[in-house]
């Protein structure tokens, strides 16, 4: 095993998750070792008042491959994905919440679709929350998918694989975890969707809840709409991607 060498990051953001890590993780090892040995769990601390902190640390002990950063307060998930992000050093990044709602036994299944793929985004199957928190989501798709003209189903959906190439491009916001596929759509990348399990939360409380989505998260939809009308894709400037395709030099 070369932990230097990772082929697939996962980015895990973390806020009062102690109860949740151990098995989460483990989880997210049996998914991946019968693919290769070969990478990453980036766990990003955003400045956790219970002991998410040392739990990780100890199952760093007995794992290089699991990585702890800690953010100096609490920045939000946005934040904490852009963290994880910047280290990421394998070719795939997979993110997901640290709630355990989302089943790492899915990974193999987003692998899979990214082969044809950019950013392959998860679609909850039988939401296991409360009938607020999936009326307020039926809601706030529907706002995004008019305000900004894009159709993924899911945008409160944290689970997604995506090629480190792509995020190098993104601007980093609040709330930008909740429009990372659109973003990626508009700067031309290819995103696809997948139906994925989702379980009840057994551990710990939701940090989200409808006055924390609302107002802002229009300001939010308004601002992509924007930035949707701006951006520049970075990948089409030139004739050919990567910047192979050069004029001839001329005649001496």
């Amino acid at each position: 095993m070369d932990p230097k060498c990772p082929i697939y990051s996962v980015v895990l953001p973390v806020f009062n998750e102690e109860g949740n890590m151990v098995p989460l993780i483990e989880d997210i090892r049996r998914a991946l070792e019968p693919t290769t040995r070969e990478f990453e769990i980036i766990c990003v601390d955003d400045a956790s008042k219970d002991n998410s902190v040392s739990t990780i640390r100890d199952l760093r002990q007995k794992d290089p491959r699991i990585i702890l950063l800690r953010h100096r307060r609490n920045f939000g998930q946005s934040a904490a994905f852009a963290t994880g992000f910047a280290q990421a050093r394998g070719d795939v990044v997979i993110t997901m919440d640290s709630d355990r709602q989302n089943d790492p036994a899915d990974i193999p299944n987003f692998l899979a679709a990214i082969a044809d793929a950019d950013c392959v985004c998860g679609i909850r199957q039988k939401r296991q929350d409360t009938w607020v928190k999936r009326a307020s989501s039926r809601i706030a798709n529907r706002v995004r998918t008019w305000l900004t003209g894009d159709s993924v189903r899911d945008t409160g959906c944290a689970f997604r694989a995506m090629r480190r190439e792509c995020l190098r491009e993104l601007p980093v916001f609040n709330g930008m975890h909740r429009f990372l596929p659109s973003l990626l759509r508009f700067q031309g990348r290819r995103v696809t969707q997948i139906p994925i399990r989702h379980h009840p939360r057994v551990w710990g409380r939701s940090n989200y809840g409808i006055l924390n989505r609302g107002f802002r998260g229009l300001v939010d939809c308004l601002g992509v709409r924007w930035w949707s009308l701006r951006a520049v894709p970075q990948d089409r400037l030139l004739e050919e991607k990567g910047g192979r395709t050069h004029e001839p030099a001329p005649a001496s």
